[in-house]
């Protein structure tokens, strides 16, 4: 796996630098790493859509158990002070048509869920999108780097200098998104950023990628909610 954005590496690696895939070698992101729960297919994508376009709420503590393992994939590079969380914020007009942020949800539910997570700084308030942008579907990377550019700001950079911050959101797909947070975050002050999201997309020829083991009977808990 890429040390930083988490995609399939084949082959066998000799040094540090073999284990970043090509996008990542060409343009390293500003956070440290990436880390999923699973792959962005399947009852993954399903139980993450429940929530996300269907609005059932109910997904969120299911979803929320799942980003606290990838959390926790990252805290042996965290320091002796516990990280500030934070979710990829939206703008204003979607926060009104969709009701939530799903992402925030998500990560209130995994910090609740999680006895040891709990002394993690959960600061939604300290970065805002201040722009609306497109959808980032059916874009290049490139495409994705352009649309995102400026859309988020630091609230307050007092409350982010110094420390280290874990940006949280549902999927990674390229990285641009949560690479743009991480870039302002920095650009303020923040010591280190790392990524944690419930799911990744992984490229066409990944498909034997990870697969979460969701319970049958969770699955079919949200989908009956759904209808």
């Amino acid at each position: 796996m890429c040390l930083v954005c988490g995609e399939r590496l084949f082959g066998f690696a000799a040094s540090a630098e073999q284990q970043l895939c090509g996008e990542c070698l060409k343009e390293h992101p500003a956070f440290e790493r990436a880390s999923a729960y699973g792959s962005y297919d399947g009852g993954l994508r399903e139980l993450i859509h429940l929530l996300k376009y269907d609005r059932v709420r109910s997904a969120a503590p299911v979803l929320g158990r799942m980003l606290a393992e990838a959390i926790e994939d990252l805290r042996p590079q965290f320091t002796a002070v516990d990280p500030l969380l934070i979710p990829v914020p939206l703008h204003s007009s979607k926060l009104r048509s969709r009701g939530f942020n799903q992402s925030e949800l998500i990560a209130q539910a995994a910090l609740k869920g999680n006895p040891t997570l709990r002394r993690i700084e959960f600061r939604p308030q300290l970065l805002k999108r201040v722009r609306p942008t497109e959808s980032q579907t059916g874009l290049t990377r490139e495409q994705r780097r352009a649309n995102i550019r400026g859309a988020f700001a630091v609230t307050r950079p007092t409350g982010i200098e110094g420390r280290e911050v874990v940006v949280v959101d549902d999927v990674l797909t390229t990285g641009t998104t949560a690479g743009e947070c991480a870039r302002v975050l920095r650009k303020a002050g923040a010591a280190r950023v790392w990524v944690a999201t419930v799911a990744r997309v992984m490229k066409p020829e990944m498909n034997a990628a990870i697969t979460p083991e969701l319970e049958p009977e969770e699955a079919l808990t949200m989908s009956a909610h759904a209808g």
